[in-house]
């Protein structure tokens, strides 16, 4: 399940974040606060509920949710989504709908840290996180 997330994570690296969040159609200014913010990550869990709060010093956003239920979500940049959350083979897959657009967050445990990559048509940001 997902027991191996739970915990705070602190980001380590960044690659490639802000042309992925270009490709959101993130404005000008908000890439450049997305790209100085170096996020804590805290993932926790109540039965079935799942919760993932970001923390940077700007902004906090926090999304609950049950494995395989769709939920709303506003984004960190402010975009209102429909959100689903899958664990497939050990990876939280997330895939966030909105205006006949997608985009998919798959995050998973690779030597002790939390990868995340995040992918928008042919853009992928990898941002790699370790336990705090």
């Amino acid at each position: 399940m997902t027991e191996p997330f739970l915990g705070t994570w602190k980001l380590i690296s960044s690659e490639n974040f802000e042309e992925y969040m270009k490709e959101l159609a993130v404005s000008f200014s908000q890439r450049k606060l997305g790209s100085l913010a170096k996020p804590t990550v805290i993932v926790t869990r109540d039965n079935d509920v799942v919760t993932i709060r970001t923390e940077t010093v700007f902004k906090v956003n926090e999304i609950s949710f049950r494995l395989g239920q769709e939920f709303e979500e506003t984004t960190m940049d402010n975009r209102h989504v429909k959100s689903i959350v899958t664990l497939d083979n050990g990876v939280l897959v997330q895939v966030q709908k909105w205006n006949d657009n997608f985009t998919v967050i798959k995050r998973k445990l690779v030597d002790n840290n939390m990868v995340s990559e995040f992918t928008m048509n042919d853009v992928t940001s990898t941002r790699v996180y370790t336990r705090a």
